[in-house]
Parts: C-alpha cells; structure tokens; sequence
C-alpha cells in the first residue's frame, strides 16, 4: 500500500476527495443599528455587524472565491410573537438588500427562524410555556416571504417545527417566489455543541430547553425520518446539524437521499479548535482542514463553517 503514498505527487494524484472552496458557506451575524462591529468572545475572527458595515465583510468573502453566506439577524427589540423577523425593514432585509446591491452574484441564505427575534427564545409560538407547532408555521412562512421578497436566494429553515417545509413552500409559491429554494434544517439535533453560536445571536431561551422539537442525538433512524419528510414537503436541499458529531448522520443520509446535502460545521466545534490551537496543543490550521475534509468525505456538498475564510485562504494557496 505504501508504493501510492510514496511523494506528494502520487498522494495527490490519487486522493479520493477534494475540498473546493466553492463548498462552504460563511454564516454572518447582522446586528440592528449602525456602525457597530462586536467582536463574540466565544468565537475568535467572528464578529456581530450592522447592515452598514457587512460589505466589507462580504468584500473579502468574495475575494477569496466564497460563494454564499447565511445571515443571522439580532434585532434591536424582542416580542413574543418574533415580528422583526417578518419586517420589511428588518435587520436581515436590510442586509439582503445591501449585499444584493453592493454584490449581485453571490449566494444569499438566510435562517429562517423565530429563536432570534423571541423575547422568549424559543423557535416558535409559546402558550403556558410550551411552544406549538401549528401556529408557528404561518409565521416562518411570513419570514421566508419576507426574506425572498427582499432579494434572498435561498431560504432556510431551521426551527424543526413538523410540516414547515410544506408551510414555507406553499408561503413562497403564493407569493410568486416559486424558485426560490428552500435549504431545511432537516436533521437538527438538540446539541451542546450550539452554545457559542447563542452568545452570537443572543438567543438562549428564557426557560426550559429545545429537546421537545430538536433531535434526541441518540436517534439514527429519526433523523432520516426527518430528511425525507422534508424531501416530500418540497426541500430542495437538506442539512444535518451539528456535522462533526454526526457523520455517520451524514453518510447515512448521503446514501439514502440523491438531494443536495449541507452540513453546519457548528459553533462548539469551532471554537473547540480555536481554544485548543490558542493553548498552542494543537495545529489549528491542520485540525481545522481535517475536519473540513472528513465532513466532505461524509458525504457533504456543502459545508456551512465560521472557518470558511480561513481554509479558502488555505485551499486557495493550494
């Protein structure tokens, strides 16, 4: 077996997969108001920006060949019910317009969910301190109508209320936004890996957990459950979350579904490299593209990662 691994050369020639930077997606975190660029402590290089000051951001996201980014709103009030995340004038319809404006051609995702807007945090519509599913549909399908009708590529949604996917489609299809897809959240699960990223977008709920929505992490059958009901619903590309933890998760799915398949490299994971690379134990750039490449070899077509600048910086050197 060593005769192939023998120079760079030969290893190269013969390496099983490749990742491209056109494979990862670069999730940006829009703040309502101006001027602000806040560094999150738990996420080093990550930072929260108001719409006015995301381009250049999206500047050099461009430059370095990436493709598409997935925007998180943080809005300057909070209600029960999540209205900023259906405003025209909201914080990510703002900065879908900026983007699309300032740079046509790229990709531009957008979460679709209630858990940043909540006074509550939780990802849907709360009574008596238990969120319900049907009265939450209606309102992700206001959001992702808003997000198309303010320039949106793709919507996705990562809530994991039953029948959203269905909702969503039958929203946008009313609306005239037939074409435009829908990335599901389909196989999210109820991980402690999600931590950072609730610092990032200020989201934690006020009470109680999301494990009676999220996925039990124990559960391989329910997750591809979850993936081709969302495939039936109208989904045109599915994601498994958390991606690192999951990649029997991924290769399962892989195998099972002919869809486009995503995989959010999520916030813990991430920040469990910077840590371990700051207290200099590991090589982080190493581990960082180690990672990348086993959640490729997984099965993913795309990868959603805060290390998306970084390891295009890398692949870009060759």
């Amino acid at each position: 077996m060593r005769r192939l691994r023998k120079n760079e050369p030969m290893r190269s020639l013969l390496r099983e997969t490749a990742l491209r930077v056109e494979d990862l997606v670069y999730p940006l975190f829009v703040i309502e108001g101006k001027r602000i660029r806040e560094p999150v402590a738990s996420l080093p290089g990550i930072h929260r920006l108001s719409p006015d000051m995301i381009l250049p951001e999206i500047d050099e996201v461009v430059s370095l060949g990436i493709q598409a980014v997935l925007l998180f709103g943080i809005p300057a009030a909070k209600d029960p019910l999540g209205t900023g995340g259906y405003r025209a004038d909201g914080v990510v319809q703002q900065a879908i317009q900026a983007i699309k404006r300032h740079c046509p051609g790229l990709v531009v995702i957008t979460d679709v969910c209630l858990c940043e807007y909540t006074s509550h945090g939780h990802c849907g519509v709360v009574r008596d301190k238990e969120v319900l599913n049907d009265p939450t549909l209606e309102l992700l399908a206001k959001i992702a109508v808003s997000h198309a009708r303010a320039g949106a590529d793709v919507v996705a949604p990562s809530d994991m209320m039953d029948g959203r996917i269905k909702a969503i489609r039958s929203g946008l299809d009313e609306a005239g936004f037939e074409t435009t897809p829908i990335m599901s959240y389909a196989a999210k699960f109820s991980s402690a890996f999600y931590g950072p990223f609730r610092e990032a977008a200020q989201s934690a709920p006020a009470f109680g957990d999301r494990r009676s929505y999220q996925m039990d992490p124990a559960n391989r059958r329910e997750a591809l459950r979850e993936v081709l009901l969302d495939i039936e619903e109208g989904a045109d590309i599915v994601m498994v979350k958390p991606a690192l933890a999951y990649l029997d998760i991924l290769r399962e799915v892989r195998d099972r579904c002919l869809h486009p398949l995503a995989a959010y490299n999520v916030s813990g994971e991430y920040a469990m490299v910077k840590a371990a690379a700051q207290q200099g134990w590991i090589d982080g750039r190493q581990v960082m593209m180690e990672i990348l490449l086993a959640i490729k070899r997984a099965g993913a077509d795309l990868i959603i990662t805060y290390f998306a600048k970084e390891a295009a910086h890398l692949l870009r050197q060759g």
